[in-house]
């Protein structure tokens, strides 16, 4: 069952939960009990629902990520949050431990990436290349420990692996990513990806919705959430 405490936002049309690393946010092949399945469950429960509960997911999460992830509770919702999603009206914020300090203390990357998918990985190319799909973010230099770096990711264009190939381009993959670089994993199997913050306009009731997400209680993050950085 879903804790509650995980629960970062909740409206009649959407609920918004902080991703735990691993899991998966829906049913794939592994047969592994999935995120949305757990929020469809609580919400069952909670509110005595005695037919089946409607919850789709507005947009994906990788498994090792942590952080917001945002269900439609309404086929209105759902739609509707599709459209500013296509629309780009969402404002995604990325935090990522790094282990080197990136080529420049703020960038935008612009690249073309193509995806495998036998191979569940993505390949970052300068130019155009034949199914390629352009992608774009900024980042910058949030916050530096002895051992490692942090950046803060504003994602333009949704990928496949985006952030963890375009950082490994520029020589900076995730902290536990191996498919991406980097030379450990994890005891937890996850990365030090984290999906901070969702800022956008309510499509429905027209507020502004600020969602945040704290990162897990890891020493590595411990220590960057101690520099307080917002």
């Amino acid at each position: 069952m879903l804790d509650s405490n995980r629960i970062l936002y909740e409206d009649n049309h959407y609920i918004a939960v902080n991703k735990n690393c691993g899991d998966i946010v829906q049913e794939d092949k592994t047969g592994d009990l999935a995120l949305i399945e757990q929020v469809r469950q609580f919400i069952k429960v909670r509110d005595r629902k005695p037919g089946n509960v409607f919850l789709e997911a507005s947009h994906r999460v990788d498994r090792p990520v942590s952080g917001v992830i945002l269900f439609a509770k309404t086929s209105k919702g759902l739609s509707r949050i599709n459209n500013l999603f296509q629309e780009g009206k969402i404002k995604k914020t990325y935090w990522a431990v790094v282990k080197n300090k990136p080529p420049k203390e703020s960038d935008l990357l612009e690249n073309y990436i193509v995806r495998d998918s036998k191979k569940n990985k993505s390949y970052v190319f300068s130019k155009p290349v034949k199914g390629s799909k352009e992608a774009k973010l900024k980042y910058k230099l949030v916050g530096r420990t002895k051992n490692y770096y942090m950046l803060e990711i504003d994602l333009i264009t949704g990928r496949h692996h985006q952030i963890r190939c375009q950082l490994a381009k520029i020589g900076c993959p995730i902290r536990g990513d191996l498919k991406y670089g980097y030379p450990r994993s994890n005891p937890d199997g996850g990365i030090h990806l984290h999906s901070r913050l969702f800022e956008f306009i309510h499509p429905i009731s027209g507020e502004e919705i600020r969602i945040v997400a704290n990162p897990p209680s890891d020493a590595i993050w411990k220590e960057f959430m101690g520099l307080n950085i917002e």
